[in-house]
């Protein structure tokens, strides 16, 4: 076995010497600086025309189209587009134009809370009136059944309860697009009884919300969902969670008065919400 390695040592030194001799080092095809390991790698490297890295695939007009003219960008069409959620012109300035005239008619200084200023409101009880009055016609993109009086801290207590809990809560049933309103600004007394104190309802300071409809037209109501699946857990879920937003929240559960309805209104007290 020894013998074999020498006799192939002293054959590829024999090479190497034939080789050197036969051609100066620059036209060598192993030129004598290259180690035996490198021209043993340059015989087996493949063949010229072999091309291990494949040609680039050539590139689309489109794509030449947009790194000429980024501002074409949204002329593609969102089959062809690099980027196919970027709007187009014209639905920017629809956008534009359109959030423009929302912000031309909220009130509040909320451009989710859309309606027009009333101004100030008097009552025939000298109780009842409001300061600087709105009447409000959709709550963060949900309609009011009918346009809705009252004043800035009640619209924003209802802005408050539809966003964060009326919304969610008929996410998957709806999306809910109207509240049912049973009643809003009014000059009288609670529950309309002879001698008894002004209702917040006179003040601008409650709304009543019977019901709440779906996009499919389905509506939701207080008088009978409030003991039936599945609308039951619903009510009950966005009748608590006005409890906070609101100083006061009653429901079915309250009295007779409020069987069909949520009685939503700004009161505060000392002692905290009062939620029945």
């Amino acid at each position: 076995m020894r013998h074999g390695w020498g006799l192939l040592v002293i054959g590829i030194v024999a090479v190497s010497a034939s080789l050197s001799n036969a051609a100066p080092p620059e036209q060598s095809l192993v030129p004598l600086t290259r180690p035996i390991a490198t021209a043993a790698l340059a015989f087996s490297s493949p063949a010229p025309s072999v091309n291990l890295r494949p040609e680039l695939r050539p590139v689309s007009p489109q794509v030449l189209a947009v790194a000429a003219r980024p501002s074409e960008l949204p002329l593609l069409g969102p089959d062809t587009s690099l980027m196919p959620y970027l709007r187009p012109k014209a639905l920017e300035q629809e956008a534009l134009f359109k959030k423009r005239k929302r912000r031309k008619g909220s009130v509040c200084g909320d451009i989710d809370i859309q309606g027009k200023a009333v101004g100030k409101v008097r009552g025939k009880i000298k109780a009842c009136g409001i300061k600087d009055a709105v009447q409000i016609t959709s709550i963060s993109g949900v309609t009011l059944s009918r346009p809705s009086t009252m004043d800035c801290g009640t619209a924003v207590a209802l802005n408050t309860w539809v966003d964060k809990v009326v919304k969610p809560t008929f996410k998957r049933r709806g999306p809910v697009v109207e509240l049912q309103i049973a009643a809003h600004y009014a000059c009288r007394t609670r529950n309309n009884r002879k001698g008894a104190r002004i209702s917040e309802h006179g003040k601008g300071r409650a709304i009543d919300v019977s019901g709440f409809k779906m996009a499919d037209g389905e509506v939701v109501t207080v008088l009978n969902g409030w003991r039936k699946n599945p609308s039951q857990g619903q009510l009950i879920k966005v009748w608590r969670g006005a409890c906070g937003p609101f100083g006061t929240v009653l429901g079915p559960n309250s009295d007779r008065y409020h069987r069909d309805h949520f009685h939503l209104d700004t009161a505060r007290y000392r002692s905290g919400p009062y939620c029945r």
